[in-house]
């Protein structure tokens, strides 16, 4: 918790200098915080439309009904992510996926990007069989790229100053299970325990933080992984429809040595700001809870194809009726309406952690009133 309120504290500070410092290189370049988001298909907003052959792909319907206009842009879900919702919190757009834009010709990339892509994972092997997608090594590789087109745009200094002030938000890890170590196709579920395996992905997560680190990532929010085992695609494995407990462990346990790595991080990295975001609690608030926020299912896909290969919400499923109030839009990704939720969460959880606790005896501050920026 104390890393948490540490990187909130660092990104209202963050948020504060963007709108009031007016004139610096690096200020006329982003108004609002940067923000550079890898992971998988829960964050992704549209870099593996690129892809011609890749088997990981969102940009057709059911996908997008809810967004505006209902377009597919290639997100997971019916609408928004939870990075979408988020980001309107920050009061700022959310950023272009990686692939759209032109490092030659485009600024866009001055103001965030979003390395994103369905099927990635933390290790390399992860997501082998949807072909082509970009792995957590090779979004890095990405940001290395936007890093020099900054630099050649905006000059080193600012450049530098921009990205040491920027949010990285990662979300990773869903795939070393579900696509992964879970698959009995795949090597890594027989070639080691869970205990290897969690040592292998924390080494592996260890070198990545710390090559994102020497190119300027100072704040860096990591989502913990949800409560697999109960994702529709995984209760259908269980005689009873009921989460499969063991998947779950697997997630907690990660959780923990993620969350270790972390706060050693901070202590060793001069500058750092790393906080895992417990995705976890809030995900299973919902599943155990769901009328307690507006739902009625949480055990099944909106989109009923929890046993169809690949789960996926294809143009020939049928869509639920009532798309607000379902948690999960299809075998393996929450709504609109469930993003929203666990943004809010998300969000609270952050900006309480970051108030200052009020003096032994004396009153708590007035709450002041917050603004409301638009998530429509």
């Amino acid at each position: 918790m104390a890393a948490l309120a540490a990187l909130a504290v660092g990104i209202a500070i963050v948020a504060l200098a963007h709108c009031s410092v007016a004139g610096s290189t690096a200020d006329a370049a982003a108004k609002g915080p940067v923000t550079y988001v890898f992971g998988d298909s829960m964050s992704e907003v549209g870099n593996n439309n690129y892809f011609q052959l890749s088997l990981a792909k969102a940009n057709y319907p059911w996908y997008g009904i809810d967004y505006p206009k209902g377009v597919a842009t290639g997100r997971f879900t019916n609408g928004r992510t939870i990075g979408d919702y988020m980001d309107a919190k920050f009061g700022i757009p959310s950023p272009p996926p990686f692939l759209s834009l032109s490092m030659a010709n485009d600024g866009d990339f001055l103001t965030g990007v979003n390395f994103a892509s369905g099927g990635a994972g933390i290790l390399n092997e992860t997501g082998v069989y949807f072909v082509e997608y970009f792995s957590f090594d090779q979004q890095i590789s990405c940001f290395e790229s936007v890093k020099k087109a900054m630099i050649a745009k905006i000059g080193k200094e600012a450049a530098e100053e921009t990205v040491k002030a920027a949010m990285f938000q990662i979300g990773l890890g869903s795939n070393d299970y579900i696509n992964n170590f879970l698959q009995p196709f795949m090597a890594d579920g027989t070639t080691y325990t869970h205990d290897q395996f969690i040592r292998l992905l924390v080494s592996t997560l260890d070198r990545q933080l710390k090559r994102l680190y020497g190119l300027g990532a100072r704040k860096v929010a990591f989502n913990g992984l949800p409560p697999l085992g109960c994702i529709p695609a995984q209760r259908v494995k269980s005689a009873t429809g009921e989460c499969l407990d063991h998947v779950n462990s697997y997630a907690v346990q990660f959780n923990a040595a993620a969350k270790k790595l972390l706060d050693g991080m901070n202590a060793r990295l001069p500058g750092a700001q790393m906080g895992l975001a417990d995705c976890y609690s809030v995900v299973m608030e919902l599943i155990q809870h769901p009328q307690k926020h507006g739902f009625t299912t949480s055990d099944t896909s909106c989109c009923g194809v929890d046993t169809k290969v690949g789960g996926l919400c294809l143009p020939d499923s049928t869509p639920c009726r009532d798309r607000k109030a379902y948690v999960f839009w299809d075998a393996y990704h929450t709504s609109d309406a469930a993003n929203r939720v666990i943004a809010d969460r998300l969000w609270d959880d952050m900006t309480s952690a970051s108030a200052p606790a009020p003096r032994s005896g004396a009153p708590g501050p007035a709450a002041a009133p917050a603004s409301s920026p638009s998530r429509a």
